[in-house]
């Protein structure tokens, strides 16, 4: 299903797999540029940078050098909320939450060629997102995260294969994701899994990403 809508996405042949988010808050033991490196050289393809507490230009300062690394490792490069801030560096996108600029004006901010995402939480959400035409949704929180006290509320395997069917976009499934979970949330309907806590914290960042790409391949390959 969605092959029409996804062929006219921007970017879509790479709005899968394992979507990395590049937050100060969590990842506090490292640069971040140093786990986006990590990340990319294990096989990471999409990568958003999100901070909600800094001033424009501290965050600027922060996100410029993220993204000429994800430029010259082949990684798309989102930014969060911010669509200032994703023209500022020349981000590959923007990622829209509930609370932020509506769909419509986001697109003509950041123009036709520009990825937007957009965090959704339930079926009307899901709904009304892919009615405005942006290029993946966000769902979730699909198990409880491990980055965030205020989150909505946990929708489960279940509510994920409930809002499969109401759309053609890439959904990338997020809340809570390890690597136990990756495999069958795959197959609940996502097309990939964000993740934060998981990578952002482990030990050995490197095995952390290939161990999730690895099960979302064993989950979408032929007869899995």
């Amino acid at each position: 299903m969605g092959h029409v809508s996804r062929e006219k996405n921007p970017g879509a042949s790479v709005l899968a797999g394992l979507y990395i988010i590049l937050d100060p808050s969590v990842c506090t033991d490292r640069p971040l540029v140093d786990a986006l490196k990590l990340s990319a050289t294990a096989g990471a393809k999409i990568v958003q940078y999100r901070n909600k507490t800094a001033s424009m230009k501290v965050a600027y300062e922060e996100a410029l050098p993220l993204r000429k690394v994800a430029q010259e490792l082949g990684v798309l490069f989102i930014v969060n909320d911010r669509c200032d801030l994703a023209l500022a560096v020349d981000a590959d996108g923007v990622h829209l939450g509930q609370g932020d600029v509506p769909l419509h004006l986001a697109r003509k901010i950041m123009g036709a060629d520009k990825l937007i995402g957009i965090s959704t939480h339930s079926r009307e959400q899901v709904m009304a997102a892919t009615a405005g035409e942006p290029n993946y949704l966000g769902f979730g929180p699909i198990f409880t995260p491990g980055s965030k006290l205020d989150h909505d509320p946990v929708v489960g395997l279940q509510g994920l294969r409930t809002i499969r069917p109401l759309t053609a976009l890439p959904i990338f499934a997020i809340g809570g994701m390890t690597v136990d979970r990756t495999e069958d949330v795959i197959r609940a309907g996502a097309d990939g899994v964000a993740v934060i806590s998981a990578i952002l914290k482990a030990p050995d960042i490197s095995q952390a990403v290939i161990d999730f790409v690895s099960r979302i391949s064993a989950a979408t390959s032929p007869g899995s």
